[in-house]
């Protein structure tokens, strides 16, 4: 078997090991102090900051939602009034309609009676024109038959309540 030789290369000096491993955990207390704690502090003002973003952004939106929820009700306010005016105009319209055709039907029917008097009117005058006339006829014709001359008062009365008369028995 051959013979292992210890290689003088390899060996451990622990005083170097150690000094090493000094090196290293000052280097860690250093980093940790004038390193992570001032990146550690940055990330936390991040995070802070972030996170006041967010509280701003969910206190934007509950407003929002509270300024929406807000609008609806004035819109049903105003969606109710909106009807409450356009049903008072519609009875008011309805309201002034009626009161327009009660006045037309009132003018109509005095319209009416005042042809219906109008017409009495005429034809009474028409019938006393027609008695005129029919008294100087009969008295004309009765004088050239009796050859004289009668009262013309006298022959009227008598040829008036003849012709009242006739209308009775009409």
């Amino acid at each position: 078997m051959p013979q292992i030789q210890p290689l003088g290369v390899i060996s451990i000096n622990v005083w170097s090991a150690l000094i090493s491993l000094a090196n290293l955990v000052l280097l860690y207390f250093l980093l940790k102090r004038f390193l992570f704690k001032p990146v550690h502090k940055v990330l936390e003002a991040r995070q802070a900051h972030v996170d006041s973003v967010y509280a701003e952004a969910e206190e934007a939106r509950a407003e929002a939602e509270g300024d929406r929820t807000a609008w609806e009700e004035k819109m049903q306010g105003v969606r109710a009034e909106a009807e409450g005016i356009v049903n008072r105009a519609n009875e008011r319209a309805r309201l002034n309609s009626d009161a327009m055709l009660d006045e037309a039907k009132r003018r109509a029917a005095g319209i009416v009676q005042q042809a219906l008097e109008e017409a009495q009117l005429t034809r009474k005058q028409a019938e006393a024109s027609m008695r005129r006339e029919m008294a100087d006829v009969s008295t004309e014709l009765a004088g050239k038959l009796l050859g004289r001359e009668i009262n013309e008062n006298d022959h009227r009365q008598f040829i008036d309540s003849f012709i009242e008369e006739l209308g009775e028995t009409r």
